[in-house]
């Protein structure tokens, strides 16, 4: 998966670079900028000396040292005062200049925290909200995989109305299914048989060879259907691909799928794709909610009323909202698997 919010500690990733989020000094200070330090070493302190400091929104790139990490990128973000002196666009600037650097220096797996979201007051959803921006557009222009890197669920944060619409939404179609289901049980289970209990007769065993004969025929039938499978999953997103005048590219990566696995569905007519990839495949193809379930059916899944991510993925659906890696956002809030490989 190209772009992936993941809860975990920054100092314990094995990438190729995890970013930190400095000051201009860069020599250290607290949050995610000491627990780097604290866990490099003193050797990342001693590289950090050479480099004279940092400008808010630039970045600077070091060896890792102590970390799992091979490198550290080491960017300066803005604090956040209200919103109306730049700080946007130094925030977009400290993740397209850690990613440009990331890219100078070959990493293929690439680490950010929530850049100038804690002592630096940026609000959180805005700052997930540039980092989403930032990062996926600049994959759909490169090869690399991206992880958001989010600490506890305290630190992370999808706008309140958001949340609440989906909340609403998933209690609509989920909270209220369930009671009618269930109600229809009780009600069925309290109800006394009505269908009198009969000896069997002669003509009953007619009607088994009768019937003998019917499921031989069917046998026969499902033979010659099985002869005239329908298209698969393969073969529909590839025809999808081609109806909407998009490149294999501009969908994989508009799916949040790598490249390789892409190859495998291509190559392979009979691939079976997990239930996240399908959708995430249907979403870059902006699928209506009919097209999206047909496409899961090719893949052996279904939509249903009894499972939350389903219903957020028809939320957005829904609303004509196909951005995935918000939808992602979305998904990570609720505890749902994420779109992708």
């Amino acid at each position: 998966m190209p772009l992936e919010i993941v809860r975990n500690d920054i100092t314990k990733m094995k990438v190729d670079a995890i970013v930190n989020a400095a000051n201009e000094s860069l020599l250290g200070g607290g949050g995610v900028d000491g627990a780097i330090h604290r866990a490099a070493g003193l050797g990342l302190l001693a590289e950090c000396r050479t480099l004279g400091g940092c400008k808010t929104g630039k970045a600077k790139i070091t060896g890792g040292y102590n970390l799992p990490a091979k490198h550290v990128i080491h960017t300066v973000g803005p604090i956040y005062n209200d919103g109306k002196h730049g700080e946007k666009a130094l925030l977009e600037s400290c993740y397209r200049e850690s990613l440009a650097l990331a890219k100078e220096n070959n990493c293929e797996t690439v680490a950010f925290p929530l850049i100038s979201s804690g002592v630096y007051g940026y609000p959180k959803d805005q700052a997930l909200k540039v980092a989403i921006d930032v990062i996926s557009n600049f994959l759909l222009e490169n090869e690399m995989t991206v992880y958001i890197v989010i600490f506890d669920k305290a630190a992370y944060k999808i706008s309140e109305k958001l949340f609440s619409d989906i909340a609403e939404y998933i209690d609509d179609n989920y909270v209220d299914e369930h009671t009618d289901y269930s109600r229809e049980r009780i009600r069925m289970n309290a109800l006394p048989s009505m269908a009198p209990r009969t000896r069997r007769k002669k003509s009953d065993d007619d009607f088994l060879e009768i019937c003998d004969c019917k499921a031989m025929l069917a046998e026969d039938d499902l033979d010659a259907k099985l002869k005239q499978i329908d298209e698969s999953f393969s073969q529909m997103l590839l025809r999808k691909i081609d109806e909407k005048g998009m490149t294999d590219a501009e969908c994989y990566k508009k799916a949040n799928i790598d490249r390789k696995l892409f190859s495998k569905i291509r190559s392979d007519i009979h691939y079976k794709p997990s239930k996240p990839t399908a959708l995430a495949f249907a979403i870059s193809l902006e699928l209506s909610l009919a097209e999206t379930e047909d496409m899961l059916r090719k893949a052996g899944f279904a939509l249903s009323h009894s499972n939350k991510f389903d219903i957020i993925i028809e939320y957005f659906i829904s609303k004509g909202n196909y951005n995935i890696f918000e939808i992602n956002e979305a998904l990570f809030a609720f505890d749902q698997s994420l779109l992708g490989a």
